[in-house]
This record gives structure tokens, C-alpha cells and sequence, in this order.
């Protein structure tokens, strides 16, 4: 059972079209074969008339995993360094949530 979760909330840079897809798409391709996480979800901002959910950003992660060390060493992995490289271009700030 995970005891560790990590999410990740992007605002996408003004006029960077279809930001949130591409994060997404790049979650896929470069952070799902990462071997460290028990789970990965990526998504973009789901309508809602009720006020306190927010969907002012592009996207979002959740990425569980079975420790705080598995996700210290889902940080150093190379396709997570990948990610970054690629996809900062698309992203404008970025918040993480970690919690156990």
C-alpha cells in the first residue's frame, strides 16, 4: 500500500498552446516508465460549480509511491531529469504537495 504521495500542480506559461496536454503527454512518456512509482495520474482541470476546487492550472500529477526514499529516488532518476528539461519550457510555476 502506498504511504507516500506526491502531487504536482502546473500553470502553464501565457500563450503556450495546449500546455496541460503536453505536460501530460510528457508525465507519460518520460515519468510513467520510472520504476520508483506504485502509481502515476495526469490530468487536466475537471469543471466544477462548486468554489473551493480550483482550475486556474494546466495540469496535475498525483504519483504515489511505497516511501519517501522511493520518491528521492524517483527525483535523481534520469527520465524525471528528462521531464523537466522538456516540459519546463511549458510551465510558468509549479507547486508540490507531499504528504505520507
Amino acid at each position: 500500500m502506498p504511504s507516500f504521495s506526491h502531487v504536482v500542480i502546473f500553470w502553464a506559461k501565457p500563450g503556450v498552446p495546449d500546455a496541460g496536454e503536453r505536460i501530460i503527454a510528457g508525465a507519460e512518456k518520460y515519468l510513467r516508465p520510472i520504476p520508483h512509482a506504485l502509481s502515476l495520474h495526469a490530468g487536466l482541470p475537471v469543471p466544477s460549480p462548486r468554489e473551493v476546487v480550483m482550475r486556474d492550472y494546466a495540469a496535475a500529477l498525483n504519483i504515489q509511491f511505497a516511501s519517501k526514499s522511493e520518491e528521492e529516488a524517483y527525483q535523481s532518476h534520469p527520465l524525471h531529469l528528462e521531464f523537466i528539461a522538456h516540459c519546463s519550457p511549458l510551465w510558468e510555476r509549479v507547486v508540490v504537495y507531499d504528504f505520507q
